[in-house]
């Protein structure tokens, strides 16, 4: 059996990103640059005030000095003259600093008065050059990078690039990933439950996570154990950039995947890993489709799913190909020692008292329980043959929350 690592390396060897697309700034959101964004222009594109105030010349703001107010500068309304010597202008946040002023006076730091000819205002406080301005470029200036190809935005990106005045962005477009469900005795939410029959769970948890990494699923019909059912429903898959099987991944005699699919084109690299829950595994292509082929076992498929689906996705959504992130933390229980599979045991995460990742196994690890998984929040991982430990050493997590499942 292949090790996880191993398996997890030739799916994403095997695998490119998907193609660019230009889309509207809302609707890049989450996807992955596939050209960097340049900005055009500069930010701001004048020295601008950063408080309510007097533009001044920092020589006259000496405290208990009067100057002369001889206009405005709202945000927006530049002033059109030049500042001279014993004059001010009345600023707000934003407004462009006049000609010949270099330092603000804070409105909380001035007492505004009316002179003879116009109206005064009185340092109450001594200003210093370049104090509450912030000089033109601060924030980029155009021509700069601001965001590099291969990084997934974020609603901060969509702001920057916006401000960078770009209405359009240049992103990878969304991996479509079909997905199928196999098996007699599985029916859809809702459907009337025959003897013997379970409710299908897997197809929509796996479109939920197709969904979350940023992908667009296409969940097809359920195909029964026959081989023609497999073949006809597999046949949907053309044109999306990943085909997803669940159940029938094994070599039993209701397993068909591989079956009913080689006479198509199905090549395989692979079909058994060493890891629980989730040995049967198949990866390889249909044509020019890649399939992964996870196990029926919904808590299996899952597991199977976070750790090689969730990669793969981000492979072909444009993002450099790495595993999971896992982290350090302590255990809050006792572990067993292991087998000679890679164990991924569902648990909760809290915080120690010296603010430490806790992870605590539950204490049922059965793979047929999806309350269990639902109420973890992490994957510990055990190596191999891992020996048994105390609660309070350090294990390997990943926590399902920090990559949005």
């Amino acid at each position: 059996m292949l090790p996880v690592a191993e398996a997890r390396a030739r799916i994403l060897a095997a695998l490119q990103p998907t193609g660019g697309e230009t889309v509207a700034l809302p609707e890049a959101w989450n996807r992955v640059l596939a050209a960097p964004v340049v900005a055009r222009l500069t930010q701001p594109p004048a020295a601008v005030s950063a408080m309510d105030g007097y533009a001044l010349r920092a020589a006259d703001g000496a405290e208990g000095a009067v100057l002369r107010v001889i206009g405005a500068a709202p945000a927006g309304h530049p002033f059109a003259g030049t500042l001279g010597a014993g004059e001010a202008v009345r600023i707000f946040t934003g407004g462009v600093v006049p000609a010949g002023a270099d330092a603000i006076l804070l409105q909380e730091d001035a007492t505004p008065g009316e002179g003879p000819d116009s109206p005064t205002v009185l340092v109450r406080e001594a200003v210093r050059p370049g104090r509450w301005i912030r000089p033109q470029g601060l924030d980029f200036r155009a021509g700069d990078t601001l965001l590099s190809a291969g990084r997934r935005l974020t609603a901060r990106d969509i702001g920057l690039a916006a401000a960078a005045n770009h209405p359009w962005l240049t992103v990878h477009r969304a991996p479509r990933v079909a997905i199928l469900a196999t098996g007699d005795e599985i029916v859809l939410p809702g459907e009337p439950l025959p003897a013997g029959g379970i409710v299908s769970s897997n197809a929509h948890a796996l479109a939920a996570l197709v969904l979350a990494a940023g992908g667009v699923p296409l969940v097809l019909p359920i195909a029964t154990d026959r081989e023609e059912s497999i073949t006809a429903a597999a046949a949907a898959a053309r044109g999306c950039d990943m085909l997803v099987t669940t159940g029938g991944a094994s070599v039993g005699e209701h397993d068909l995947i591989q079956k009913a699919l080689a006479p198509q084109g199905l090549a395989v690299d692979f079909w058994k890993i060493a890891m629980r829950p989730g040995k049967p595994l198949i990866w390889g292509r249909l044509g020019e489709t890649p399939l992964l082929g996870l196990p029926g076992n919904p808590v299996s498929a899952l597991a199977c799913a976070v750790l090689f689906l969730w990669p793969a996705l981000a492979r072909l959504s444009g993002l450099p190909a790495a595993p999971p992130p896992f982290r350090r933390a302590v255990t809050g229980a006792d572990l067993p020692a292991n087998d000679g599979r890679e164990d991924y045991m569902r648990a909760t995460v809290s915080a120690g008292p010296e603010g430490q990742v806790v992870v605590t196994a539950a204490q049922r690890q059965d793979s047929s329980m999806l309350r269990v998984l639902a109420g973890a929040d992490a994957l510990l991982r055990r190596l191999p043959h891992a020996p048994a430990l105390p609660a309070g050493s350090e294990v390997e997590v990943l926590v399902l929350t920090e990559i949005g499942l």
